[in-house]
């Protein structure tokens, strides 16, 4: 699994080496600074080996931060239970089809992350998921496919982002490398390879993950 790991965070590292090259290619169009939560608001929907690493870092936190966090995340998974009352763990969104994962987190929803700390900062910084570390910017290749048109509204008020240069990455290469490294995970984890399988992160601070059975689960999920 060490080597899992080890892969997972040269994958994130490309990721943040991007984000830092557009802060300091254009200061003046990119609001984001430590200590703000804007888009730290809803609940987001992350893969597997996000929530394990994810889990990595917060299983390292005082328990005198991790006990009120745990209260935010079953308060969550309460009102999730309205919507989806078999909702249980280990919390694999991956049984109802994705337009469904709506009702879990609805558009509107304005709610802090459960991982935010009392200064706005993400308490598990250095192992947030893939998707916080894409959020802001649009997802722009080097050869030129738009992946992601949206961004942060405080982000590029005077410019329209998908005409500056700076931004692109190889985007197409590190999803892909994001998949392939995903299937691994499975392999090893589950006993099988798969494509997909994800969770919520206020869930993914609440799976079991050493004392579960996960390949029984996986041979019993078909």
């Amino acid at each position: 699994m060490e080597e899992i790991l080890k892969r997972n965070r040269e994958l994130l590292a490309r990721v943040d080496d991007w984000f830092a090259r557009c802060m300091a290619a254009y200061p003046e169009h990119i609001a984001c600074r430590s200590g703000c939560s804007g888009c730290c608001r809803s609940t987001f929907d992350i893969t597997l080996l996000d929530a394990y690493y994810l889990k990595l870092g917060f299983d390292r936190l005082p328990e005198a931060v991790r006990v009120p966090v745990l209260a935010k995340c079953r308060e969550r998974l309460a009102l999730m239970r309205q919507e989806w009352p078999e909702f249980d763990h280990p919390f694999v969104l991956n049984y109802r089809p994705e337009e469904e994962w709506e009702l879990l987190m609805p558009d509107l929803d304005e709610t802090p992350c459960v991982l935010l700390g009392d200064d706005g900062r993400c308490l598990v910084y250095d192992h947030r998921p893939m998707t916080c570390r894409l959020h802001g910017i649009p997802l722009v290749d080097t050869e030129g496919e738009v992946m992601h048109d949206e961004w942060c509204t405080m982000n590029f008020t005077e410019a329209d982002p998908l005409t500056l240069p700076g931004l692109t990455a190889p985007f197409d290469s590190i999803l892909r490398a994001e998949v392939a490294l995903f299937r691994d995970f499975t392999e090893r984890f589950l006993g099988r390879r798969m494509s997909e399988l994800d969770t919520l992160i206020p869930t993914a601070l609440m799976i079991d993950f050493d004392g579960f059975d996960w390949k029984r689960w996986a041979r019993e999920e078909g």
